[in-house]
């Protein structure tokens, strides 16, 4: 009996170790998960805080000149953005990270001059080169400009937009100076639709030829600050009728060859006037009882068209012709008339 009582307590014995072993096991491994997740929690709340600085953006409409020389934007081939991202050293991937911390509004304190277009940033050098050639979107003077901000996640700020002032020349650096002291529109917490910010803006109406556009959105839901340049181009101011610049000498010329046969077709006219008077001579030499009254209403038909007046004249030349010949005729039989009877008389007598 004893016997069989310690078999059967050995045996209890050994069925409850598994058991013992695997909760230690599962206290160990929720352990772990617990450390895990006390290490990584923090680092996915601050991942979290950093998520919306990574999805930032930049002007597709009117293009700018990151987006348009990125490889999503369809002009990686210019002349211009081979330049760009040859003196960049890489292509312009990260065309949405063009962004600068803590400027708080002091723009022309951080970016240096000549490098306004890459907000000074190395990664995007290229796109500060002085060139007339870029990827550029043809824009009117005092028109609306309906300008598109491509972005992912929604942020709060202002766009703030700069026009390079009259005069501006692409072939040199972009400077602060080239820029006015105001912007020209300012527009703050745009809502974003499908994927892009659209708001729209008066545009100054003294700008021809090809200038920037200068976008800085200033974040408040960040500390992030960002810069972009879109090249537009203006309709070339026409010139005044003195001459000078190339307008006016286009201009000028297609004046005077307007007036030149505005001339001839105010002569025209005058000899369906005169023609009339010289046609009227014609019916009193008609002494064989042509119809005048049809030639009267061919007259007054062909009193306007100086066509019909000078055929009118060469025509009048058959009835004077006619009634020449008949007067003749008449003359000679009246002179061999007499004649004959002077011969009748003097025989008589």
């Amino acid at each position: 009996m004893d016997r069989t009582y310690r078999m059967y307590r050995l045996s209890a014995r050994r069925s409850a170790a598994p058991r013992t072993t695997a909760r230690r096991s599962a206290g160990r491994r929720t352990a772990v998960t617990t450390a895990a997740a006390t290490v990584v929690a923090p680092l996915l709340l601050t991942t979290g805080a950093v998520t919306p600085a990574w999805a930032h953006g930049a002007p597709t409409d009117p293009v700018s000149r990151v987006s348009a020389c990125s490889p999503e934007g369809g002009s990686q081939g210019s002349a211009a953005c081979r330049a760009a991202v040859a003196a960049n050293g890489a292509p312009f991937t990260a065309w949405d990270n063009m962004r600068i911390a803590g400027v708080n509004g002091r723009d022309r304190e951080v970016v240096p001059d000549g490098r306004l277009c890459s907000g000074g940033l190395a990664p995007y050098k290229g796109l500060d080169l002085a060139r007339a050639d870029w990827p550029s979107t043809r824009l009117s003077p005092g028109a609306t400009l309906n300008l598109t901000y491509r972005s992912t996640i929604p942020h709060t700020g202002t766009f703030k937009l700069f026009l390079t002032k009259p005069g501006y020349d692409p072939t040199e650096p972009l400077k602060w100076s080239d820029l006015p002291g105001k912007p020209f529109a300012s527009i703050t917490d745009p809502p974003l639709r499908n994927g892009s910010y659209r708001f729209s803006a008066k545009l100054p109406a003294d700008r021809s030829g090809h200038h920037v556009l200068y976008t800085i959105w200033q974040n408040t839901s960040t500390v992030d600050t960002y810069y972009s340049c879109s090249d537009v181009v203006f309709p070339r101011a026409k010139q005044a009728d003195s001459g000078a610049g190339d307008g006016g000498s286009r201009e000028t010329p297609a004046r005077s060859e307007e007036t030149a046969t505005e001339k001839p077709a105010a002569e025209k006219p005058e000899p369906a006037t005169t023609a009339p008077a010289e046609s009227t001579e014609a019916p009193p030499a008609d002494t064989d009882g042509a119809d005048t009254d049809g030639a009267d209403d061919a007259q007054a038909a062909d009193a306007g068209s100086p066509v019909a007046s000078t055929t009118d004249e060469s025509g009048a030349l058959v009835p004077l012709v006619a009634g020449g010949a008949t007067a003749l005729v008449l003359a000679v039989g009246a002179a061999l008339f007499l004649r004959g009877r002077g011969r009748r008389s003097r025989i008589d007598d």
